[in-house]
């Protein structure tokens, strides 16, 4: 089978290594050379299952992540005393990576084919001869064309990440902090850094100063000796109304984007993989090669739900907004409920993961 991916990006890299390991044909296909990573601060927070996923089917994954026990939520109303605790008895709950250190590693298979193709569209790409073509890339003309129609809200935001070193502690407890400004997340990265994603309600660019001081206001656990450059970018919640033409598929970023609050817009997209994964298993097993058919049943599977999960994502934040202007007087109640049943804790964990 002869499998192409659109995009030279972390989402095919990944999905590469997976099919390569299916004795697969893939070749990675972009029109420009990927921007340098290596200074980025971004981080990639992997929930347990998604993480043993990537460990059993790539190597040196493991040497990556760093694990975190508990998930605390916290209110601007009350800093000293959590909303909720997430934990997963006898597991981590979840794998915090960085950007760079992921997308190096799936650099190094060596039998990664790339191929750079400055101008290109659909007649171009047809011509060498693929079963199925993947397409994670945002802006090439097979996107412009083909997927456009998509449901989209701009939440008018920022999410600004940084890292910051500080005083050894054990570190293996995440916090989140809903402030009237927006969302603060401290996620452990070692015993020595911690990542650091505040979710403005502004679209005004913040330094490292300006950073700085959100974080000390509720910071009550990190003696910070220094913080790193600060990184901006929009965020929005993104759903593509088809995924599919004849036999591309679009995959990734492409097909959703979500808000940042709860860590999931890369962990979507390692469902999808495992998903398309199995799929391929199915149809090999079958005899199968047929790209449109392939294409077809992802779809099927998991557009509703890529959907309904992302609506759910963009439906807390707008609680929390809300709640927000009344002080937490909705949060606190709910969550104190929450804390109080054993089969609703057990269930809000689970659905966490």
């Amino acid at each position: 089978m002869n499998i192409c991916l659109l995009g030279n990006n972390l989402t095919n890299l990944v999905l590469a290594n997976i099919l390569l390991k299916k004795k697969i044909n893939v070749d990675i296909i972009s029109q420009a050379k990927p921007t340098l990573l290596t200074n980025t601060v971004r981080t990639i927070a992997i929930s347990n299952e998604n993480y043993k996923f990537l460990k059993e089917n790539i190597k040196g994954v493991s040497n990556l992540g760093w694990p975190t026990e508990k998930i605390k939520i916290y209110s601007d109303k009350n800093k000293s005393s959590e909303l909720f605790e997430f934990k997963n008895n006898n597991q981590k709950n979840f794998y915090l990576l960085k950007y760079s250190a992921l997308y190096n590693l799936m650099k190094k298979n060596k039998f990664l084919k790339f191929i750079q193709l400055k101008n290109y569209n659909l007649d171009v790409i047809r011509k060498l001869n693929y079963d199925l073509i993947i397409n994670s890339e945002q802006n090439n003309p097979i996107t412009k064309k083909y997927f456009q129609k998509k449901i989209e809200k701009n939440y008018k935001s920022l999410a600004h990440t940084a890292i910051i070193d500080h005083k050894k502690i054990e570190n293996k407890i995440a916090t989140q902090i809903f402030t009237k400004k927006g969302p603060i997340a401290f996620l452990p990265l070692s015993n020595n850094q911690t990542s650091i994603v505040f979710s403005n309600n502004s679209t005004k660019l913040m330094d490292k100063l300006s950073l700085l001081q959100i974080i000390n206001k509720y910071n009550y656990q990190y003696k910070i000796n220094k913080i790193s450059d600060v990184e901006s970018v929009g965020i929005k919640f993104l759903v593509l109304r088809d995924y599919i033409f004849k036999n591309i598929l679009s995959f990734g970023d492409l097909i959703h984007k979500v808000h940042p609050l709860a860590g999931q817009g890369f962990n979507m997209t390692i469902r999808d993989i495992k998903s398309l994964s199995n799929i391929l298993d199915e149809n090999i097993k079958l005899g199968i090669n047929d790209g449109e058919i392939i294409a077809q049943k992802f779809q099927e599977k998991n557009k509703h739900l890529n959907f309904i999960y992302g609506l759910g994502i963009d439906t807390i934040n707008t609680f929390f907004n809300f709640d927000s202007k009344l002080k937490n007087n909705l949060s606190e109640p709910i969550f104190k409920l929450l804390k109080g049943n054993k089969i609703l804790n057990k269930y809000a964990t689970s659905l966490s993961n």
